[in-house]
């Protein structure tokens, strides 16, 4: 397809076809058309060979690319793509391949961005409401997001993913295994972590866990918080009134009913579904439980964060020699 500043489409070069037929000299054609005489030149050759599909365009792709990824190794991209729905970053790293090679097979073969697709089943869906500004706190602690993350209890034995649909009492909603409440904090800066899992979303467990988790961020070097950022529940508005003022943090709270605000938390959310909570099939709810911790150490000191270039979040919180 022409490029969209071009002088000659199919029906321009028909045009110096038929001018030609006309009497028309070159060099009047390439006045009239504003080309070179070569480039007149060249189009009426092509049709005289070819006829009208000669005036077409061509791909400029080579023959031959000796230097082009092995179909051995575009297979692995697309599977880790496709299966485990890894970005290019991350299997670049695990293939040894470069990230832009990566991106040129993922376009190549078709595939959707991730922000497309189902977290659970991969499924393309339609994009949820995204901001378009994106921002970054200058240093650690200066905000920090909060959020609660509700997920179904495994019974013992396993649950659906584990047994199939239509197994286990998942469905029973009066006398079913009940739900579990991740509580997490995240650093906007450093994308630092910490989450415990409870029984409920209480004003009481909020405050609880909010003391722990500052602490243990204090112990990884966020020895002061400024804001905290947490949607409208009752048990964020005033539960945690009396803390945040003892540790001399202000709280902001979201617009109603706009999640993506408090967008840095949320998508730590997303990811702790993905990779942890449905990333394989627990066999009982206390070995989903028993996952949380280690995952939390991968994904603070080990996993890669593309917004923080490659790095996890506890590079930013390292002190540089």
């Amino acid at each position: 397809m022409s490029h969209a500043n071009a002088h000659l489409t199919f029906h321009g070069r028909l045009l110096i076809v038929r001018r030609r037929e006309a009497g028309w000299a070159q060099a009047h054609i390439a006045a009239a058309m504003g080309c070179s005489r070569k480039t007149v030149r060249y189009w009426l050759a092509r049709f005289a060979v070819e006829g009208d599909a000669g005036l077409h365009d061509r791909s400029t792709r080579p023959r031959t690319s000796p230097s082009r990824l092995p179909a051995s190794a575009e297979a692995v991209i697309v599977e880790l793509r496709t299966t485990e729905q890894l970005g290019r970053d991350e299997i670049a790293a695990r293939t040894g391949i470069a990230p832009r090679t990566v991106s040129r097979v993922i376009a190549r073969h078709g595939l959707p961005p991730l922000a497309a697709l189902d977290p659970m089943t991969g499924q393309v869906i339609r994009s949820s409401k995204q901001t378009a500004m994106r921002y970054e706190r200058e240093r650690p602690g200066e905000l920090v997001h909060m959020d609660v993350k509700k997920l179904g209890r495994i019974p013992d034995g396993g649950g659906w993913r584990a047994l199939g649909r239509g197994a286990g009492d998942h469905r029973d909603r009066k006398n079913g295994t009940g739900y579990d409440y991740v509580h997490s904090l995240v650093d906007d800066h450093s994308r630092l972590a910490y989450s415990e899992i409870h029984p409920d979303e209480r004003g009481q467990t909020c405050a609880a866990f909010l003391a722990r988790a500052l602490d243990h961020f204090a112990a990884h070097g966020i020895t002061r918080v400024e804001r905290l950022m947490t949607d409208n529940a009752w048990a964020y508005r005033w539960s945690l009134r009396e803390l945040c003022a003892a540790r001399n943090i202000r709280q902001v709270f979201i617009r109603p009913h706009c999640p993506w605000q408090n967008g840095k938390v949320e998508r730590f959310n997303r990811t702790l579904q993905t990779e942890w909570a449905y990333r394989q099939p627990f066999t009982s709810n206390d070995e989903r439980s028993a996952a949380l911790d280690p995952w939390l150490e991968h994904y603070n000191t080990e996993r890669r964060h593309s917004a923080l270039n490659g790095q996890p979040p506890i590079s930013r919180l390292t002190p540089k020699c």
